[in-house]
């Protein structure tokens, strides 16, 4: 008889003593035990799951299961990187878009599920000025409301509607250089969006074309744009037409370069990231192993 492979969940503890306990038996109750040996490891500070990840490959851990929203799934991520553990996720965040993205249930127990059948895919990695990232990056409003949402002491898509229409109005377009693969172009963007996965989350599907097995960046850029019109936008996001507006450019690329001079922070995976005037963007191939379906 083979030895048990062994998995190791890494739960944020700030999401509340009942969420803790209905995880917990949705694992004792749907995991596998057959298959599957497994532990629980808690986050204590921010970025804790990266050194915890981190150490779970290290002591051979067959997969690491990230349990919330895409910051911890980018956490995890940049623990495994360049190991032989695979990620999987039990989708807990506000957006998941990471999840909703690779068709992963938002469901604890289908998610589970998905796990038992242990299905694994070598997924893209991007990297913003050396930060990994496996769903997209942003600058410009984008950046904004990543800087907003971080200081929001509430969550979800009501927060995170009302955070883009306070600021709407009020944002004013500037010029960005973007290069991809060596061509420049010169755009007064609303947002500039490079884009590994689909979307943002909430289904909001930012590169609808994106394949994050393809090597290739989708970079999206929306262009200065009537703000009566944002609805429109949005809708067009939410039925995966976004690429279609005359709104918005769509190109495909390998190594990006996004300049301006006054830029100092850009979201990745949904978090911020400080930086200063330049963000240069690489992909590499199949580096990292996800669960899916």
């Amino acid at each position: 008889m083979t030895d048990k492979k062994h998995l190791v969940f890494i739960i944020n503890p700030k999401s509340g003593v009942d969420r803790q306990k209905a995880i917990q038996h949705a694992i004792d109750t749907r995991l596998d035990n057959g298959k599957y040996s497994y532990e629980i490891a808690y986050t204590q500070r921010a970025k804790h799951g990266i050194e915890l990840a981190r150490e779970a490959a290290s002591k051979g851990a067959y997969v690491v299961v990230a349990v919330g929203g895409d910051g911890s799934v980018n956490d995890v991520m940049k623990g495994l990187l360049r190991t032989n553990t695979a990620l999987a996720i039990i989708p807990k965040g506000s957006g998941n878009g990471v999840a909703r993205t690779f068709h992963i249930p938002l469901d604890v127990y289908r998610a589970i599920d998905l796990i038992n059948r242990d299905n694994v895919a070598n997924v893209d990695i991007g990297f913003a000025n050396d930060s990994p990232f496996i769903s997209n990056a942003g600058t410009a409003f984008d950046a904004l409301i990543a800087r907003e949402f971080a200081a929001s002491k509430r969550r979800g898509l009501i927060a995170y509607s009302w955070l883009v229409t306070k600021h709407l109005w009020a944002y004013r377009e500037r010029e960005w250089s973007i290069t991809i693969d060596g061509k420049e172009i010169r755009e007064k963007a609303f947002m500039v969006n490079v884009a590994n996965c689909r979307q943002f989350g909430y289904n909001f599907q930012i590169a609808p074309q994106a394949d994050w097995t393809d090597g290739i960046f989708d970079i999206v850029i929306i262009k200065k744009f009537p703000k009566l019109l944002g609805g429109g936008l949005v809708w067009r996001a939410m039925n995966g037409t976004l690429t279609g507006s005359r709104y918005v450019s769509h190109y495909r690329g390998r190594h990006v370069v996004i300049r301006h001079p006054d830029m100092d922070a850009m979201q990745v995976d949904g978090d911020l990231l400080q930086c200063e005037s330049t963000v240069d963007f690489r992909i590499e191939c199949g580096i990292q192993k996800v669960l899916v379906p």
